[in-house]
């Protein structure tokens, strides 16, 4: 569910920018993200750090963009996402008892500390990628060639990755895993 959520504020955009334009889409953006927050809060009386991280974010660069009228603030905004998210888990090789992975994972899944590590690792070197794939994108390509790669780009390659980990860690994967709570 969080993933869904996480993803609307990004069709929000997308949609708004086929209707309207860039800067109509930037202020859906700013909304949606923080109707988004809200509806999370209403769900689990908590927010993710995360998720309050990319909202803000939205706020920050989205406001820029409609305040400068300048886009290149939106599209910097993704490479900071992934590379703070990237710097995040590589950190947490270094710091902490367990990887940042371990930490989000250990509800649903159970792995021996060294292939948390692996995980963590490829990650981290994943989103770093993705941040400079992004700036290369935002830089070089236009605005429209961007709006679509940041909606079909990356998440299928973010969804590619996620079952590129599968056959890897299928093997961990038991019938005794952690009972999840139904909701």
């Amino acid at each position: 569910m969080d993933l869904l959520i996480d993803f609307i504020p990004a069709l929000a955009f997308y949609a708004a920018y086929k209707l309207y334009d860039f800067y109509v889409a930037t202020g859906v953006l700013i909304a949606v993200s923080l109707v988004m927050l809200m509806v999370s809060w209403l769900r689990t009386r908590q927010l993710r750090k995360s998720q309050m991280f990319v909202a803000a974010s939205a706020v920050v660069f989205g406001g820029l963009t409609l305040w400068l009228h300048d886009p290149e603030f939106l599209k910097l905004k993704l490479s900071l996402i992934y590379g703070v998210f990237s710097l995040v888990l590589l950190g947490s090789q270094f710091i902490g008892k367990r990887v940042m992975m371990a930490r989000l994972g250990e509800s649903s899944i159970r792995l021996p500390e060294n292939i948390w590590r692996r995980v963590n690792l490829s990650w981290a070197i994943f989103f770093a990628l993705c941040a400079g794939l992004n700036l290369f994108i935002a830089r070089n390509y236009s605005d429209a060639v961007w709006v679509n790669f940041k909606l079909y780009g990356f998440s299928l390659m973010i969804f590619a990755f996620i079952l590129l980990h599968a056959p890897f860690l299928g093997k961990y994967l038991s019938d005794e895993q952690p009972n999840r709570e139904a909701p």
